[in-house]
């Protein structure tokens, strides 16, 4: 007799989904973490199925909050990043920025308008702070 279990089978956090040869791939962010704390993981999927499904392959992490040293956190198993390059994987806009800034790939367009704004930004502020002590220093 063999007895059944009420959970489900385990599977590995790293992927082991089925991964079929001739289906389009995709490489983009699966979010994990809690509601005010994200924290994504770089997966392949089979390119229509849910983030939530099992994935094929776990390829990286990343941790888009700012850590005690002003950094954010990434991790990426550049190997396997081309190996599925090569078989063909699209890769979402979020993962080509993150890819681009880590220079596997060109650097994409919105990462310049980005750094665009934030200088402009900066200026901005800066000329504020200069009219305010010129203000200042007349009164």
């Amino acid at each position: 007799m063999r007895v059944r279990y009420p959970f489900p089978k385990l599977v590995p956090a790293s992927g082991g989904g089925i991964a079929v040869p001739y289906a389009d791939k995709s490489i983009r962010f699966v979010r994990h973490g809690c509601r005010n704390r994200p924290f994504y993981y770089i997966s392949v999927f089979m390119k229509r199925r849910n983030q939530y499904d099992q994935s094929i392959e776990q390829l990286g992490s990343f941790d888009p909050l700012l850590n005690q040293n002003n950094e954010r956190l990434c991790s990426l198993n550049i190997e396997r990043i081309q190996y599925w390059f090569g078989e063909g994987a699209t890769v979402s806009k979020p993962v080509s920025q993150l890819l681009g800034l880590a220079g596997l790939l060109p650097i994409h367009p919105l990462s310049y308008m980005k750094a665009w704004r934030n200088r402009k930004k900066q200026k901005e502020a800066i000329k504020t702070e200069e009219e305010e002590k010129e203000s200042s220093s007349a009164a």
